[in-house]
């Protein structure tokens, strides 16, 4: 019973990702992939670094890695909620 209800939400998890995305979240998406890049490159860089550049090089990882997959689960709920209108006759 709690395993369907499990596999109903990671079901809608799944069509939000699969949803439209805001450009500004498509923006931030790509910045965290960057970032997340860039650790990388420094993590498994072939020479000898220090190990604060190192443990930098995971902190990026690890952040790029949340801003992209948060980017990813936002999506654009503009059609769904309507605009309302200002109330009319306020003041007049």
């Amino acid at each position: 019973m709690a395993n369907g209800k499990f596999k109903d939400k990671l079901k809608s998890f799944f069509t939000r990702c699969g949803a439209e995305t805001p450009p500004f979240f498509k923006k931030l998406r790509t910045i965290g992939l960057m970032v997340a890049a860039a650790g990388t490159a420094v993590v498994a860089a072939p020479i000898a670094l220090p190990a604060a550049v190192v443990t930098i090089g995971g902190y990026l990882i690890v952040g790029g890695t949340v801003a992209t997959a948060v980017s990813q689960a936002a999506i654009d709920d503009s059609e769904d909620c309507p605009l309302e209108d200002s109330p009319s006759g306020s003041g007049d």
